[in-house]
């Protein structure tokens, strides 16, 4: 047992931020731990994290919840902050690990879920499918006509990958099953990926020049954040499809808007937003868009596997001094 498990009294109080789906409930109690949380289908303000989680020894978080420095603070008994995702830019962490407090994520367990959203959005995107719906359910729909609803197929066409990580991977085998060519732009080379996809690797403007489809996926940080400027939205092809299951910081989004107003862009498919829960209303107004309400890791698979994690990396600590999946 490590020195910082041995510096305080184990209460064996957990607090999650939301009822989370699957079986975390009968895992903290299987392991004698006291587990509260809030059951209200509502986030929580800062103050009501701060209120209810003052006294646990570890913490279930959202991505969604703003774990800063005032909430680190408020944490008097709290060793380990358990983030319900992969992404973890919620949370301070250097601050966290300087208050001797763990941050752990869930790695690996959302990568075909989110992969599954993104080949999703590229169908909807190349195929006008929202636009249609909308279309039918206004009763619109007199007949079929050789230009109705016309999109782009996809067989053939170029998908441009912007990380290569895991979900970057799996979204590339699934377009490559349709029969794309993959580029691709990482820190490494992805041998293995090229071997099975015949993909090949670009640096980032070259990747949106060739690209008919980009699909963004990868972390946000400071390295990152705005990394498909402008003048990068400027570089991609007339007529491509963007989408992004990534983080909205990582676009410029108002810039990508007036691209897609301007009809650059042919379609875009958003399920992550700038200033996330906010979204620009003026997406609203697009139809050439497609919304969706975050919802990459939405399986019921994947949602129980991801508070299986998270409860079970919090209970490896408290009991052992060793996180299973920690951040760093």
């Amino acid at each position: 047992m490590s020195d910082k498990i041995k510096s305080f009294k184990l209460s064996k109080n957990i607090y999650s931020t939301a009822r989370l789906h699957g079986s975390f409930e009968e895992i903290f109690k299987s392991a004698g731990y006291n587990l509260s949380f809030n059951t209200e289908e509502r986030l929580l303000i800062k103050e009501e994290i701060i209120s209810n989680a003052r006294e646990c020894d570890g913490i279930i978080t959202l991505l969604a919840d703003k774990i800063d420095r005032e909430v680190i603070d408020s944490l008097k008994n709290c060793r380990i902050i358990a983030n319900y995702a992969v992404g973890y830019n919620n949370i301070d962490v250097d601050y966290a690990y300087s208050k001797n407090i763990v941050v752990t994520n869930t790695p690996g367990i959302l990568t075909e879920a989110t992969a599954e959203t993104a080949l999703a959005l590229m169908l909807a995107c190349a195929r006008r499918i929202a636009e249609g719906d909308k279309f039918m359910r206004a009763g619109k729909f007199t007949g079929w006509m050789p230009s109705l609803m016309l999109g782009t197929g996809l067989k053939g066409k170029t998908a441009g990958i912007i990380g290569a990580g895991r979900i970057g991977i799996a979204f590339g085998e699934m377009a490559s099953a349709l029969g794309m060519k993959i580029l691709y732009s990482a820190n490494s080379d992805k041998p293995e990926f090229e071997k099975k996809t015949g993909a090949s690797r670009r640096q980032l403007r070259d990747l949106v020049k060739e690209s008919d489809v980009i699909s963004v996926h990868v972390p946000l940080n400071e390295s990152t954040r705005h990394m498909i400027s402008g003048e990068i939205i400027d570089l991609m092809k007339p007529g491509c499809i963007f989408i992004n299951t990534a983080r909205g910081e990582i676009t410029d989004e108002k810039y990508l808007i007036g691209a897609l107003r301007a009809g650059k862009i042919f379609s875009a498919g958003f399920d992550v937003y700038y200033g996330e829960p906010q979204v620009n209303p003026e997406l609203y107004e697009l139809e050439n868009v497609v919304l969706l309400p975050h919802i990459g890791s939405a399986t019921s698979e994947t949602r129980a596997a991801m508070a299986k994690m998270a409860s079970e990396n919090i209970i490896s600590y408290l009991e052992t001094g060793r996180a299973l999946n920690p951040v760093r």
